[in-house]
């Protein structure tokens, strides 16, 4: 009987842990989710933006927009 008892903690103590960890996940989740609403002032972004290199990246972006609508024209055209 004691034998029993004791697999039954056991069962209890890893269930224990199990709804820790559930928890845990939870609130890191939270967390995360929260930390995303922040908001920032202009002068917090400005010192966190790299300007230059995101003026690069958008005329990238605009570069490829503007190849691929060419490119789907084209297809219209085509077909």
């Amino acid at each position: 009987m004691s034998d029993n008892k004791k697999f039954l903690d056991t069962n209890s103590s890893a269930e224990n842990v199990e709804q820790h960890l559930q928890e845990l996940e939870k609130t890191d989740y939270e967390l995360l989710y929260y930390s995303q609403e922040q908001t920032f002032s202009a002068e917090e972004l400005a010192r966190v933006i790299n300007e230059k290199r995101l003026n690069e990246l958008l005329a990238q972006s605009d570069n490829f927009l503007h190849s691929l609508n060419g490119e789907i024209e084209d297809f219209d055209e085509q077909y």
